[in-house]
């Protein structure tokens, strides 16, 4: 009787790297050659991925023949399949090749052998057949958590959030609540595409709302880079969160980043509307394989609608701002009384300081520094359409991440300058209310 087949998707678990495949290649004179590959990486339904590191006996018989045969054991279950498989190609940048560059970093550093494992290529494999090996298993424990029906959850009250700073909020709670995740982050993408800037977080002593990514920079900027989820589920320092860069003008500009010092688990989902990045959704754990394929598949779909909400809430508010009165230059300004609070701009990087104390630079410090120089001139009433067509913030013909932006400039006032606050009056208009006289100081430099 023959072995049973089973579809490559129900074996995920067998790919994550904990007991490494043992694979089997044959020379074109025939004489066979067996090794353990560092890492077997899904694709899809059909297709897996090893790591390519070096020249060796079984690259070699791979380029001259492309039949092999692999054996992998599920590490819960002690099952084994054999997998038939078929070298299609090598790919030696892009989404697979950066995916699976930081498994390898994960479990090189988990085994001691940073600076060996060194990716040179993803083989990408067409699997022919895979079959269940005979042989005794463990049961396997119930999951600890119904994933879809997370998902269908978080989806529904995702859903029926009216704007964006309830939906930044409202998903970080259902990460901890419906996931039983405790760390996140949420960043959206800057104007040019080139940063992602934070605007929400939890499960940290400081939430960090207004510090920077590069991408590039860590997990977070390589899964914004290449537009495909990162996940790693061993420490590795070769993946830890940049420090947001300093401002030339103003050498205290930065905000300090909140992710775990050293994070064992990490799983950053790009944040997608069609090809355009819209930001990055990225959790994280200190216990070591806390992430696995099917939270990678559920933390992806979710982010494909909140791609969607948030596409939806800024076309709403583009609306609303389209159809909101331009107010006039004058009007009373509320009283405010105590002692005077020191603004500092500093034009070079649109950096502002408060009392002494960096507060936020970039859009977010353009638009806060006009705000409250419209407010010396007399007025307190203000929207959105007003501050998509000022010159002097230079933002885009058509800014989607003007309202982010006055999410992260809001929250950053409500930690540390809550003399300064807005007030939602409308669909598209706001109210800036000032609690101290401001006494604004334009800098050198």
């Amino acid at each position: 009787m023959g072995m049973e087949t089973v579809q490559l998707d129900a074996i995920r678990s067998c790919l994550e790297g904990v007991i490494p495949a043992a694979v089997a290649t044959c020379s074109a004179e025939g004489v066979p050659n067996a090794t353990y590959v560092s890492q077997m990486q899904y694709v899809d339904a059909r297709h897996v991925a090893l790591s390519f590191q070096f020249f060796s006996k079984t690259r070699q018989n791979v380029l001259a023949n492309p039949q092999v045969t692999a054996l992998v054991i599920d590490p819960v279950t002690a099952a084994a399949y054999r997998l038939e498989l078929l070298y299609l190609r090598t790919e030696t940048a892009g989404a697979l090749f950066q995916s699976l560059k930081a498994k390898l970093a994960g479990i090189a550093s988990h085994v001691g052998m940073v600076g060996v494992f060194k990716l040179q290529g993803a083989d990408v494999y067409r699997v022919l057949r895979v079959e269940r090996v005979p042989g005794p298993e463990l049961k396997r424990p119930p999951p600890e958590r119904n994933l879809l029906n997370a998902l269908r959850q978080s989806g529904e009250r995702l859903a029926a959030c009216t704007d964006l700073d309830a939906l930044f909020d409202q998903l970080l709670v259902q990460l901890a609540g419906e996931f039983g995740i405790e760390q996140a982050l949420l960043l959206m993408a800057d104007e040019d595409g080139r940063r992602l800037f934070l605007v929400g977080s939890r499960g940290y002593a400081s939430s960090g709302i207004g510090s920077e990514i590069q991408l590039g920079e860590g997990v977070i900027g390589v899964a914004a880079q290449y537009r495909t989820a990162i996940r790693i589920n061993h420490m590795t320092s070769e993946y830890l969160y940049g420090s947001a860069g300093r401002g030339d003008a103003a050498p205290e500009a930065e905000i300090p980043f909140p992710g775990l010092a050293e994070p064992h688990s990490q799983l950053a989902v790009p944040i997608l509307l069609a090809d355009r990045l819209l930001g990055v959704l990225c959790v994280e754990s200190a216990q070591d394989l806390r992430f696995g394929y099917d939270d990678e598949d559920a933390l992806v779909a979710l982010a494909t609608q909140l791609g969607l909400q948030i596409a939806l809430l800024q076309q709403q508010a583009e609306c609303g701002a389209a159809t909101a009165v331009l107010l006039p230059a004058g009007g009373p300004v509320p009283p405010s009384s105590g002692q005077p609070l020191e603004l500092r701009h500093y034009a070079g990087n649109d950096s502002v300081f408060v009392a002494g104390d960096y507060l936020i630079k970039g859009v977010a410090g353009a638009i806060l520094w006009k705000l409250v120089r419209e407010y010396q001139a007399g007025r307190c009433e203000f929207t959105n359409r007003e501050l998509r067509m000022a010159p002097e913030l230079r933002l885009p013909d058509v800014s989607d991440n003007l309202e982010a932006r006055l999410i992260l400039l809001q929250r950053r006032l409500a930690e540390r300058c809550p003399s300064l606050a807005f007030e939602k009056t409308g669909r598209g208009q706001f109210r800036l209310c000032v609690a101290r006289p401001l006494r604004l100081v334009e800098a050198e430099g």
